[in-house]
């Protein structure tokens, strides 16, 4: 499979519920995936979303 990513670094300031909710919109509405979270001792998180690459254009990150 071929997959598009889209790399999202979320602020210490983004609680975990509050980041849960604006990616499970992401994965609604555009077809996003979590692929792999990093949370930083800083209290970043880094997030990498992928979908699978289509041939109509899907609507992108809204952030």
């Amino acid at each position: 499979m071929d997959y598009e990513y889209a790399p999202l670094r979320l602020p210490s300031n983004v609680d975990r519920l509050t980041a849960a909710a604006q990616l499970a919109i992401q994965a609604e509405f555009s077809g996003w995936e979590l692929a792999r979270v990093r949370l930083f001792r800083d209290g970043t998180r880094q997030v990498m979303l992928r979908r699978r690459r289509a041939n109509q254009p899907q609507p992108g990150l809204s952030y």
